[in-house]
């Protein structure tokens, strides 16, 4: 069989196997979260999510907003050596990120199997 031939297989079982792939992935809400800082964040996004009373005092100065909190969530970075993750009924979670302003913050979560909440906010 001379090498056109065979190229010609293979273009026709490449199109055939894309199409299939795509055709399975295209319908589906597919993460990727394979490191342990990504799946903590995408865990607790992915909760009901709650203010304790100290959080919403702190919400409540013009320095900080929600959306500080949910961009934190989204791209911050959690202090797995601060974070208490052996306690067994909620894990405490230590995240830091950055205001829109630019201001550090560090976020202390509670995250239970049901909610997430969020317990305290200090600002660097």
């Amino acid at each position: 069989m001379k090498f056109i031939h065979r190229f010609a297989y293979y273009l026709v079982g490449l199109v055939i196997g894309c199409f299939f792939v795509a055709l399975v992935f295209s319908g589906k809400d597919t993460r990727c979260n394979y490191f342990p800082n990504a799946r903590v964040l995408n865990d607790i996004r992915n909760k009901p999510f709650h203010y304790s009373e100290k959080a919403s005092q702190v919400l409540a100065e013009p320095w900080i907003d929600t959306l500080d909190i949910k961009n934190t969530l989204e791209f911050g970075d959690v202090d797995f050596d601060k974070s208490n993750t052996e306690f067994r009924k909620a894990k405490v979670y230590i995240i830091e990120g950055k205001t829109l302003k630019g201001q550090e913050i560090i976020l202390k979560i509670s995250n239970r199997e049901d909610k997430a909440t969020l317990e305290e906010i200090i600002k660097k």
